[in-house]
């Protein structure tokens, strides 16, 4: 049985990606220190596939913490590593949170994988890296342009660690840049719920319908764009995680073939703002309060992917509908007390 470590694995994308690995027989260990996040996720993880991962509360970004638990776990076969502080607008207010948390984790799990270099290692990266790109949709070999936020730089700054590691230390590993994940498992026993107020679209949308929030603001209205507001590629999170199990399995099956390989994980569609809030309409029948708010810092206007390479190197593509993540992620939202804040 091989065992994988999932950084951040209570997380959204993280618990996920624990559910696919789970159903699939690999061994789970999970660390999280539930920065954004709660213990209960190991509940829905267990209701849906009957097996309990094993749990270790630890900050990786204190290298004293993170050494002493990967020196409890020295036969690992893999490590996707999630965790990491995640919102746009938030970096641009607390940068200094950002570098430290999402550059000091990796920096201390890639000193046990210079130890360790026949551990395969997924990095959970993100479209921000190529900021407002010259042509849509966005390739794999498109420039990287300087950063629109600190977020977007501590994955753009984590990818050229990466390289460097496994250029002077031997290992290797996949950089998955994820465009707009959202929806929930079709079951609802897992699915977004960060702490306190929403800094993405689709949990502040289910929030705002269930009453929790008030009306939704848009961020600008006079983008270049069909209706003037951004544009994002939004991809169901279980067709996300399925995409680390094909990425996990071509590393440890020894088949990539450059030290650090990068890939779009994306549905190859933009849509809009508004277009969401119309999706969301349309799926659940509830009608959302909206109105349109100025623009925030950090924002690029349009991205999304071209997703070719996944489709002909992991055999990968994203299976899932726009109308279909946001049933999910209503059916999600009504699962939760009501007081779920």
């Amino acid at each position: 049985m091989k065992k994988v470590l999932v950084t951040g694995g209570l997380g959204f994308i993280g618990s996920h990606t624990a559910v696919e690995l789970l159903a699939r027989g690999y061994q789970v260990i999970v660390a999280d220190n539930l920065s954004n996040t709660r213990p209960e996720v190991l509940d829905g993880i267990e209701a849906i596939t009957g097996k309990r991962p094993i749990w270790a509360n630890v900050d990786l970004a204190d290298p004293a913490a993170c050494r002493a638990f990967l020196a409890g776990h020295p036969d690992l076969d893999g490590i996707i590593h999630f965790a990491a502080s995640k919102a746009v607008g938030e970096s641009v207010q607390k940068p200094l949170l950002y570098y430290h948390n999402n550059l000091g984790s990796l920096c201390n799990l890639l000193e046990h994988l210079a130890a360790h270099p026949k551990c395969a290692f997924i990095f959970s990266s993100s479209c921000t890296v190529y900021g407002q790109a010259d042509e849509l949709p966005i390739r794999e070999n498109a420039p990287v342009k300087p950063a629109e936020s600190p977020y977007g730089n501590t994955k753009q700054i984590g990818e050229e660690i990466l390289r460097d590691g496994a250029k002077a230390h031997g290992f290797r590993a996949i950089a998955l840049r994820y465009f707009n994940p959202i929806g929930a498992h079709p079951s609802a026993k897992i699915g977004e719920l960060p702490l306190g107020v929403p800094q993405n679209l689709v949990p502040f949308i289910t929030q705002s319908a269930a009453g929790l929030r008030g009306g939704l603001k848009v961020f600008g209205n006079d983008y270049p764009t069909a209706d003037g507001t951004c544009v994002r590629d939004y991809i169901h999170v279980v067709d996300v995680a399925l995409a680390h199990i094909y990425a996990m399995e071509r590393m440890i099956e020894g088949k990539g073939t450059e030290p650090v390989e990068v890939f779009n994980l994306g549905t190859g569609k933009g849509s809009t703002v508004v277009e969401v809030i119309a999706a969301f309409e349309r799926a659940t029948g509830k009608k959302l309060q909206w109105e349109f708010a100025p623009r925030r810092p950090g924002d690029v206007i349009a991205a999304y992917a071209d997703t070719q390479k996944a489709a002909q190197v992991l055999g990968w593509k994203a299976e899932r509908t726009l109308d279909q993540s946001m049933a999910d992620a209503w059916r999600w939202q009504q699962s939760l007390p009501t007081t779920a804040k």
